[in-house]
C-alpha cells in the first residue's frame, strides 16, 4: 500500500474514531442542530391573515382592518397569536370592564380566555362592544395570565378602530375596539386575563 492510501485511511479512521466518541457530530445530528427559521417565521401570523380574521370578526371591510394592522405591523411586527372575543362594561367615573373569548394559535388548538380590569373616565353608562388583540412574545400559553397596564401614549383612532397597547413580563397586547368599544379602550388602566371567569375586577 502507498504512503498516500495510507495517510487516507488514517484520516478516514481518525474521523470516525471521533464520531464514534462524540466529538463530531454526526451528518444527521448537524442538521438537527441547525434551526429552521422557516418553522418560525411560520408560527406567526401574517398582515393579510390578521386583517382577514379580523374583518371577518368585526364584520368590517377588509381596507378599513388593513389600516388598524399597518399601524400595529409596523410598531411590533408579527404576532404569534391573536384572541377575539366580547366584551362589555358600565362606568360612573370609576367602572369595570369584563370579556371573554378565544386564543388563536397557528401550533395549537384554541384556548377559552377571560379578561377583566377597571376603568377610570369622565363618562356614565354602559356598552357592549368585540374585541380583537394581538399576542406578541407569547412562547407558553400559561404567560398570557397576568395583569397587563396600558402604555401611556399608545391609543391609536384608526379608520373608526381604537387601538392601544399593554406590556408586562415581557408580553405585548395590542387590543383593537370598534364603535361603542371605543370609550372601554381608552379609560382602562390594566386588564387582567385568566383561563377561568372571576368577577374580581381587580
Amino acid at each position: 500500500m502507498s504512503d498516500e492510501n495510507s495517510k487516507a485511511m488514517s484520516r478516514k479512521q481518525f474521523v470516525s474514531g471521533l464520531l464514534a466518541l462524540g466529538a463530531l457530530p454526526t451528518p444527521a445530528l448537524a442538521q438537527q442542530a441547525q434551526p429552521d427559521s422557516h418553522l418560525v417565521t411560520d408560527l406567526k401570523y401574517t398582515a393579510d391573515e390578521i386583517i382577514q380574521a379580523g374583518s371577518d370578526f368585526f364584520g368590517i371591510a377588509t381596507e378599513a382592518m388593513a389600516m388598524g394592522v399597518q399601524r400595529v405591523f409596523g410598531d411590533l411586527g408579527q404576532p404569534d397569536a391573536f384572541i377575539k372575543g366580547d366584551e362589555g362594561s358600565v362606568a360612573f367615573v370609576i367602572g369595570v370592564r369584563y370579556g371573554s373569548g378565544w386564543l388563536m394559535r397557528k401550533s395549537r388548538e384554541q384556548q377559552r380566555v377571560y379578561w377583566r380590569g377597571p376603568s377610570v373616565g369622565f363618562d356614565t353608562g354602559g356598552n357592549a362592544a368585540k374585541s380583537f388583540t394581538l399576542v406578541y412574545n407569547l412562547r407558553d400559553d400559561r404567560r398570557l395570565y397576568q395583569r397587563y397596564p396600558g402604555v401611556e401614549g399608545s391609543f391609536y383612532f384608526v379608520a373608526g378602530m381604537g387601538i392601544n397597547y399593554m406590556r408586562s413580563g415581557g408580553i405585548t397586547l395590542a387590543p383593537m375596539r370598534t364603535g361603542v368599544g371605543l370609550r372601554a379602550g381608552v379609560n382602562a388602566h390594566y386588564q387582567v386575563y385568566s383561563d377561568k371567569r372571576d368577577w374580581f375586577p381587580l
